[in-house]
């Protein structure tokens, strides 16, 4: 049942990612240009994170790897990183998307937190 969920899960993601538009921006303000924004972006040193980003991919990750890390770990960690990149590339075709650095940071930093809180859980968990 979780991995239908999971599977479910992943391919809303694709449709909202790879929409030639915003659908919560639709939704919400009637206006498919218009991203609504969770929190602010993230700024670290150089480095500025998309908060939105950060968070779809930290869920969509966390709930993968409890799925299948531990036997797929390559696998999980793979598919995450190539999603992460390749969605986010894919906005340079997509019309009213356009690629950003920012949301390929926070593509990658979502999964990177989503991993370290999995494997503290899992760490914890086991000495319970």
């Amino acid at each position: 049942m979780f991995k239908s969920i999971f599977y479910l899960i992943n391919t809303i993601f694709a449709i909202f990612y790879l929409f030639p538009g915003s659908i919560l921006g639709y939704l919400l303000y009637k206006n498919l240009n218009k991203q609504p924004q969770l929190t602010d972006d993230l700024n670290f040193l150089i480095f500025n994170f998309s908060s939105n980003h950060v968070f779809a991919f930290l869920i969509l990750s966390f709930f993968g790897f409890l799925l299948f890390y531990e036997k797929k770990k390559k696998i999980i960690l793979t598919y995450f990183f190539s999603i992460s990149f390749f969605y986010e590339l894919l906005h340079i075709y997509i019309p009213n998307r356009g690629f950003q650095i920012s949301d390929l940071y926070g593509n990658i930093l979502g999964i990177l937190i989503s991993l370290i809180l999995f494997l503290l859980f899992s760490h914890v968990k086991k000495k319970l």
